[in-house]
């Protein structure tokens, strides 16, 4: 696909992807909606990938979604305007490999939801958080009211989506919304660096892990046990057996060699 809004550029085993509308805040549309489906689509075929980090170009990680694009909707559009957008977002949530939101500033609305959507988020200390879409007479579109409550409890939650109003970086750490704030030089730099420490790791071992959490919060405690269960063994004899070797020999674990 060509790409028009989306930049990538892939660094070692990591994946650098940028939303790239600057002019119009990297507000989303359907353009975007496509090409981040597509490109998912192929980051998951290859081999070397270990993370991804996203992150936006400009003032703005992501300032919403394009008004302009919803305004003349209908309900029935609108509606599938909003299904689009979940089943991206679904897309991102269960891509295989960790995805490291690295929020640079404006993170509103859909872009708010987009950044929840990822594993976790790493915020600048100029990011602003918020799902003002009340304040337009709408609710949030792309599982804002599920993901949000899910992850700063339904109080917090509740008080964000009714009041629309939005807060700065420290107060999305203190609500568990992001999980680290660092200067805005410093954004990449750190976001960089936990996709590397991550891709150090063991690679099936990640990707079980993230599949683990994702699934179990879907379903019942005893369900996520069972699965956890036979994941776990199903290390055994492969990297798992190489990470335990490396321990007792007191060296680092060569995974590459563990999975060939």
């Amino acid at each position: 696909m060509n790409y028009e809004i989306l930049k990538v550029e892939k660094q070692d085993s990591v994946a650098v992807v940028t939303v790239s509308r600057p002019k119009a805040m990297n507000a989303l549309n359907t353009r975007f909606f496509q090409e981040l489906d597509a490109l998912l689509a192929e980051l998951t075929q290859d081999s070397g990938l270990r993370a991804l980090v996203l992150t936006g170009e400009g003032k703005a990680f992501v300032a919403g979604a394009d008004i302009a694009e919803m305004a003349d909707k209908d309900s029935r559009a609108g509606s599938e305007f909003s299904r689009a957008g979940q089943r991206t977002f679904r897309a991102v949530e269960e891509f295989p490999l960790p995805v490291i939101a690295a929020v640079n500033g404006f993170c509103l609305g859909g872009g708010c939801e987009l950044a929840m959507s990822c594993d976790f988020r790493i915020a600048s200390t100029m990011a602003k958080f918020g799902q003002p879409e009340v304040n337009l007479g709408l609710t949030p579109g792309y599982a804002g009211t599920q993901r949000l409550p899910r992850l700063v409890g339904a109080g917090h939650a509740l008080y964000l989506l009714l009041t629309g109003e939005l807060v700065g970086a420290e107060e999305a750490l203190r609500l568990g919304l992001v999980q680290k704030v660092v200067a805005p030089e410093a954004l990449m730099p750190e976001a960089l660096g936990l996709a590397r420490k991550i891709a150090a790791k063991g690679p099936k071992a990640v990707r079980l892990v993230k599949r683990l959490v994702r699934k179990g919060l879907l379903g019942s405690f005893d369900a996520g046990c069972a699965m956890e269960s036979e994941d776990f063994g199903s290390l055994f004899g492969n990297e798992g057996a190489e990470g335990m070797k490396a321990f007792l020999e007191k060296r680092a674990p060569d995974f590459k060699a563990a999975a060939r």
